[in-house]
């Protein structure tokens, strides 16, 4: 058995990738066949003794699509589209037609020369060219419907074609006869019919099309993370290369503020990375000699160089886009009720429409009223309601949360909400605010009037010339509290253990405990103050300073500890009492260490925490806990992006990463995490919109079906195709109706 992934041209909606993946499947040889309709690629297990990838390129161009080849996840060229001109000029093509057709019905003033009564081949002329335009623009709903027929799965799209198509030919032979002199046939003309319903469909696809265009190029740019160039040492010097030319084996070497180019081992110098963007961790990680670094991490510090292990799709970047790409194939969606009872009711419909029809003609009946049967069954049954009944009120819900900050970019999502049976938070970003601050501090000054304002006011003047994460959130803290920075003088890193630097006349050295050690600054009776910091789930910062007139004897003084930490949410607190009084179980998932996750969860009140989980590791457990039901996964980096997918409804907040919002289902534009528990309760009264909307959807198709037959002709009840599509405006707009109540709805 073989996998191969291609890239396929021609798909425009969810009905295109299901009709491919469904001929796909019934192909002799193929395994399984998955597509992706958000990366235009299909994922195929076949047996290798009955196929190659060029017979199974045929099968993909026997179901009507492209094969443009193997596809490498790389980052495409932008291709400028003509969608939006093109749903613009579908937009006034529709305008125009209902003004022609129906605006006198309405009170609107009459164009001159396409009155239906005076000039009526005029009118009937204007509106067929609107008509084939229409067509034209949506041609490819038609060849969809076509195509899915043809290979036996036929779906929303094949009626929906049939009945445009059985309009306007219906009124084309009424243009006909208009044409020879029965001007009375302009009243059975239903050309604004196609037209409207093609410009409905269109508009959907329009949204699907810019949404998975989004979310694909945001997976493609992962790709980009890492640097286009790296310096590597080949025959005793440095070169400068591209990535492509680094080979298993080389050693690379990176300066302070650079990235790591690929992934590999450390086998020279010592260094501080931030690898914030897989782990989670806030905090950068310590590198020497041994240490693993990954691909597009920053080196804050000091030079380093490292063995190439892993280059191009083996990196760890490429395998979070590869799990991305895979979890957004193998993630079910929920078929909405609509989808799965137009399985069966396309084709009902279809040859019930033929079956009448028939019959009519077998009993007697003319030519002409077997088609006007054939038409109004195909016309009253085209599934608008039906397919209105979710997506009008899921579009109405979405702008209403879209309102409060809320960005649901998917249906499944809002219908699914309110099941959640677990809300699984990561920590770094989004229960906290992704930024290190002080904490506390412990000041060991004695006999002076030092403050702790100016023991911050010389740290913070001191760490400014350091670019680690520390001592930007020392700056950061001093900056909030309004305390201005001193000069400094004599600034030197120390890699590995700290700064030392003159302020006020004095030296100090700022560090870790091996710093303290290094210079014999006596700190074993600080010991109970350091646990205390660190239980807390502080970084630990160890202040020493020395009198002018005492360096030369070393005598450095231990003044101060400073605790630094990712600081809260206001917020956390409340939302996770919320959703517990829900009945929902509430989870923290992170990468960080395990010590200072418990120290945050216990403060907000959450009692479930795994911690020291890679990306592929928070994927499997969102996995496990999905066997206990909905899983709603909230998170903030590059590194929940796989979990994001995976869970069954993926939130970020809006100060997230691009790859992050992207990979997720909704958005917290506001970075508010209230709004989970609000996104439940619009979730809640969504649904039940949507029941009664499909109940108004079926009670028209259950009454008009019957008359549409013929079965009450005998008692004097007939159908013709403009009842027919008077019905079904009828339970379009009941449909419609419903659906905007949920703009008066409160949530809160």
């Amino acid at each position: 058995m073989k996998k191969v992934l291609l890239k396929i041209d021609g798909m425009t909606c969810s009905a295109c990738s299901s009709g491919l993946e469904k001929y796909l499947n019934k192909q002799d040889g193929i395994i399984n066949a998955t597509v992706n309709l958000v990366m235009n690629n299909v994922s195929v297990e076949y047996d290798e003794k009955k196929l190659d990838i060029p017979q199974i390129e045929k099968f993909v161009q026997k179901a009507g699509f492209e094969s443009l080849g193997i596809d490498n996840l790389q980052k495409e060229e932008k291709k400028k589209s003509r969608e939006k001109y093109k749903l613009w000029g579908f937009t006034v093509i529709a305008i125009v037609t209902l003004y022609i057709a129906m605006g006198s019905m309405i009170g609107l003033p009459e164009i001159p020369l396409l009155n239906m009564h005076t000039y009526p081949v005029n009118y009937t002329i204007a509106l067929l060219i609107l008509s084939i335009i229409a067509i034209i623009m949506g041609w490819d709903i038609l060849k969809n419907g076509y195509k899915n027929l043809v290979h036996k799965t036929p779906n929303m799209d094949t009626l929906v074609g049939m009945g445009v198509l059985s309009s306007f030919l219906y009124s084309l032979y009424g243009t006909y006869m208009i044409l020879t002199g029965h001007h009375e046939y302009a009243h059975n003309l239903y050309f604004e019919s196609a037209v409207i319903i093609l410009f409905f469909i269109h508009i959907g696809r329009y949204v699907e099309s810019r949404n998975k265009d989004k979310t694909k190029e945001a997976i493609q740019s992962l790709m980009m993370i890492t640097p286009n160039k790296a310096t590597i040492i080949r025959d005793g010097e440095e070169k400068e290369v591209t990535l492509d030319e680094i080979i298993k084996g080389d050693t690379v070497v990176c300066k302070p503020g650079e990235k790591i180019a690929v992934d590999g081992e450390v086998i020279d110098g010592i260094t501080h990375i931030d690898e914030s963007f897989v782990t989670g961790e806030s905090i950068p990680s310590k590198k020497e000699v041994g240490s693993k670094v990954i691909a597009g991490s920053i080196n804050y510090e000091g030079t380093i160089q490292y063995k190439a292990e892993k280059i191009g799709k083996e990196s760890t970047v490429s395998e979070i886009v590869r799990m991305v790409v895979e979890a957004t194939n193998t993630k079910a969606p929920i078929a909405k009720i609509a989808d799965k009872i137009s399985g069966y009711f396309v084709p009902t419909i279809i040859v019930l429409a033929f079956i009448s029809a028939i019959v009519w003609l077998i009993i007697g009946e003319t030519f002409a009223f077997a088609i006007n049967v054939f038409i109004s069954v195909l016309v009253v049954a085209c599934p608008c309601s039906l397919g209105l009944a979710t997506p009008l009120a899921i579009v109405v819900s979405s702008g209403v949360a879209s309102k409060e900050g809320i960005l649901i970019k998917n249906s499944e999502s809002l219908e699914n909400a309110h099941k959640v049976k677990t809300v699984v938070f990561d920590k770094t970003g989004t229960l906290t605010k992704g930024k290190l601050s002080v904490s506390k501090m412990f000041n060991y000054i004695e006999n002076t009037n030092e403050t702790d304002s100016e023991i911050i006011k010389i740290v913070a003047s001191i760490e400014n010339k350091s670019e680690h994460p520390i001592a930007r959130g020392i700056v950061n803290y001093a900056t909030e509290k309004n305390i201005k920075l001193a000069e400094v003088e004599n600034f030197k890193n120390i890699a590995g253990y700290g700064v030392r630097a003159e302020c006020n006349g004095n030296t100090y050295l700022i560090g870790n405990s091996k710093l303290m050690k290094e210079n014999n600054v006596a700190i074993e009776n600080k010991l109970q103050d350091e646990e205390e910091l660190e239980s807390d789930g502080n970084s630990i910062l160890f202040v020493a300073e020395a009198k002018k007139q005492e360096e030369n004897n070393h005598n450095y003084k231990l003044i101060a500890l400073i605790g630094v930490k990712d600081v809260i949410k206001d917020s956390a607190k409340d939302v996770v009492e919320k959703i517990q009084k829900q009945k929902v179980n509430v989870v923290m998932l992170t990468g960080d260490n395990e010590k200072t996750a418990k120290a945050i969860a216990n403060s907000i009140g959450i009692t479930e925490v795994i911690a020291n989980v890679l990306p592929k590791e928070k994927a499997e457990k969102i996995k496990e806990l999905k066997q206990n039901g909905l899983v709603m996964m909230c998170g903030d980096g590059i590194n929940d992006s796989v979990s994001l997918v995976t869970a069954d409804i993926g939130v970020a907040v809006g100060s997230g990463t691009d790859i992050a919002m992207d990979s997720s289902d909704v958005v917290l534009m506001q970075d508010d995490l209230e709004k989970i528990p609000e996104l439940m309760k619009i979730s809640k009264k969504t649904i039940r919109n949507i029941k009664q909307n499909l109940f108004w959807a079926f009670f028209y198709n259950l009454c008009m079906i019957p008359i549409a037959i013929g079965v009450l002709s005998p008692f004097g009840i007939t159908m013709n195709p403009m009842f027919a599509s008077l019905a079904m405006t009828l339970s379009s707009i009941t449909v419609t109706v419903n659906s905007l109540r949920l703009k008066k709805l409160e949530y809160k």
